[in-house]
């Protein structure tokens, strides 16, 4: 579709604190999925060039029985993944950050949904943009075909497709990717959304399992992308240069996207490569404007208009229809089920890509921008292409017609044909869509890699060869499905390679579901208003030189330096003290100090000391150093620096938004056994 692991700890090892620092180490290669994932690729690829036909005939009958006998699933699944992503935005869950309750995003607003904005893009939009709404126009699932009604119902079907139901597949997984990798700290693996419902087993055979699934579903998921890509640019390629159209120029594009994948691995280009797809959004977003501009622009406006009032008015529908009393089972596997299937199999590699970029986001701001954003591209771009493409048709041009319905692209060059600069507008739309086909190959080579690797950071990616390997293993599965059948054999696979972890998906909102609930019941979350319970005060001294004090505290704006002594000859032994009591009590608790980054994610160094104790939910009471600007009062700073230093308070999922920066050591020490309190009350509820 569309978009630009590693065990999780075991339950005697604390949670690496939010924000510290790790050492880089190469990632290791999680074995059992990548052997497992790479047999089952090649023995498909391998048997589908050998017996091209029996492939072809088995592919078509197992198909039939998918779409048969889990139709409905499918239909079913999208809309309950939608309506639950939706809940959890607009819930009481809606506060909850992607990351610790003291983040805050990485990116601006701005540049959150340029990136969300350009994951909307991709070849298979181009290519289907012309080929589904000629397709809807001539021959509907319902109804005749060549009508007026049959007309405004083809742009709104292929917006259906391409529309927020198959985001919300993938805000499920961004979510769950983030969640449980930037609050839960653990790895960024479709197997850790699972944890809360198989516990430890995850880090077994249970877990490859739902990596190797992950895996297939991706790299047919992406060979379907490849494909349409590598037939989309051959016809574009020889309507400029005459290049024939046929096997051999589609294995040298495939070959292309291997070789720049290996670039990308062996070199470092990634970045080189980012920027093209930047650039690729503004040309995208010119060749649109075009067309809107230099045609009937007044129509194409009044057709916009047109599709999203009918597209709101059916959504409820369309979403579960299954047409049960209509002969239309063909066209359901080949139109709605196809899609469905296509997004599940894209849900973790896009999931991933979002989950990257919102970091310290809300479950709020995600939700509401994954599903407009990319989904305002999608109407803009469907409702120019597809509308002039049905105006074309139902001006007469039956050759168009014809041309529009092969499934190869012809049709979305053959209207470019129709406005001014046409060979400049056709060179452009293929450079478009060749960067759009490399970054695919390349990002899915990247996630395939890194759900067979044992990542260690978030932010780590899986060793070069692995990226190698999987771009080449989807580029032979790619030639391999072109061969049996073209793009027609790609979607049968999809849908069913896709089953397996659409199954898999339903236990990630189970599990998802569980980890929120339990997480919105932390003594230590984040309030719906955004405020943290105080501090509280066990020891109470009524005496004229305690209040005093606490007014000199208050107003004492120390500097790092200061800030840093303090942590580590007050605060320190006040923690070891707690920790050797707990230990001699049976409860093992160990102090650790370091330097983490600061909680407003500008990386810059700080000193942090820590109390933790084991366990699957530990318990964490955590000091650092957070540079913070100097109060004013009545317009003026009220110290002499526009900077001081806090001792802030962290909690199990993020900062608590209070100093205690000048308590004495049994103050510190009875606001830990506080914390710790409220935490024993906690698990005793759960």
């Amino acid at each position: 579709m569309t978009a630009t692991d590693s065990a999780a700890p075991a339950p005697a090892t604390p949670p690496e604190p939010a924000g510290s620092r790790r050492t880089s180490r190469a990632p290791a290669t999680r074995w059992p999925v990548f052997i497992a994932s790479l047999t089952g690729v090649l023995v498909i690829a391998l048997w589908a060039i050998v017996a091209p036909d029996n492939a072809n005939e088995v592919i078509t009958d197992i198909t039939g029985h998918v779409t048969g006998a889990f139709g409905w699933f499918y239909i079913l699944l999208t809309t309950v993944v939608l309506v639950f992503v939706i809940y959890l935005g607009l819930s009481r869950f809606g506060h909850i950050r992607l990351g610790p309750d003291h983040s805050r995003p990485e990116f601006s607003t701005f540049a959150w949904a340029s990136m969300l904005f350009a994951a909307g893009i991709g070849t298979d939009v181009m290519f289907y943009s012309v080929v589904e709404p000629v397709s809807q126009y001539v021959a509907p699932p319902v109804g005749e075909g060549e009508t007026v009604d049959a007309a405004r119902e083809a742009t709104v079907w292929t917006l259906f497709h391409y529309g927020v139901s198959g985001w919300g597949l993938y805000v499920l997984m961004g979510l769950a990717l983030a969640f449980f990798a930037y609050r839960r700290h653990l790895p960024l693996a479709v197997r850790s959304a699972l944890q809360p419902i198989f516990g430890k087993r995850v880090d077994g055979v249970l877990g490859h399992a739902v990596d190797t699934a992950t895996v297939l579903g991706t790299i047919f998921g992406v060979a379907t992308s490849l494909g349409i890509g590598v037939v989309f640019l051959n016809i574009g390629l020889n309507m400029l240069f005459d290049v024939a159209v046929g096997t051999g120029a589609q294995i040298a594009l495939v070959v292309l996207a291997v070789a720049m994948a290996t670039v990308s691995a062996t070199t470092g280009v990634d970045k080189g490569i980012r920027f093209l797809s930047q650039l690729n959004v503004i040309l995208a977003l010119g060749l649109a404007a075009w067309v809107l501009f230099t045609g009937r622009t007044q129509f194409l406006l009044e057709s916009v208009v047109m599709n999203v009032g009918d597209f709101t008015q059916s959504f409820a529908a369309r979403t579960m229809e299954t047409f049960a009393f209509t002969d239309a089972a063909e066209w359901e596997s080949y139109w709605t089920l196809f899609f469905w299937a296509w997004w599940v199999a894209w849900a973790s590699f896009v999931g991933l890509f979002l989950a990257r970029i919102s970091r310290g986001r809300t479950i709020r701001q995600f939700v509401l921008g994954a599903l407009t954003i990319p989904f305002a591209y999608i109407v803009m771009w469907i409702s120019i292409f597809g509308n002039a493409a049905l105006d074309r048709v139902r001006g007469g041009d039956a050759d168009f017609a014809a041309a529009a319905q092969e499934f190869d692209g012809r049709g979305f060059f053959q209207l470019l044909e129709g406005y001014p600069g046409a060979q400049a507008l056709i060179f452009l739309a293929v450079v478009i869509g060749l960067l759009f086909y490399v970054t695919s190959a390349d990002s899915g080579a990247l996630v395939m890699g890194n759900l067979c690797s044992v990542l260690r950071d978030v932010q780590q990616d899986c060793a070069p060869w692995q990226r190698i390997v999987w771009a080449s293993a989807t580029g032979l599965l790619t030639i391999a499905m072109l061969a049996v059948g073209g793009i027609p054999t790609l979607q049968y696979a999809t849908i069913i390679m896709g089953l397996p972890f659409a199954f898999v998906i339903v236990l990630v909102m189970v599990g998802l579901g569980k980890a929120l609930r339990f997480d919105d019941r932390r003594p230590t979350a984040v309030g719906p208003g955004g405020t943290v319970t105080a501090p509280a005060w066990s020891v109470v001294d009524d005496s004229k030189e305690a209040w005093r004090a606490r007014i000199a505290r208050a107003t004492n704006f120390v500097d790092v330096e200061d800030a840093t002594t303090y942590l580590h000859k007050v605060v320190e032994p006040a923690l070891r003290e707690v920790a050797a009591e707990l230990s001699n009590r049976g409860v093992p608790a160990e102090v650790v100090s370091g330097v983490g980054t600061e909680p407003d994610g500008d990386h810059e160094p700080a000193e942090y000391v820590e109390i933790h104790t084991p366990g699957e939910h530990p318990f964490v009471y955590r000091v650092q150093v957070h540079r913070s600007p100097v109060p004013t009062y009545g317009g003026r700073m009220i110290s002499d620096r526009d900077q001081y230093a806090r001792l802030e308070v962290h909690g199990p999922t993020g900062g608590l938004d209070y100093d205690v920066m000048g308590y004495r050591a049994s103050q510190v020490i009875h606001d830990c056994l506080d914390r710790y309190e409220r935490h024993l009350e906690f698990l005793r509820q759960s």
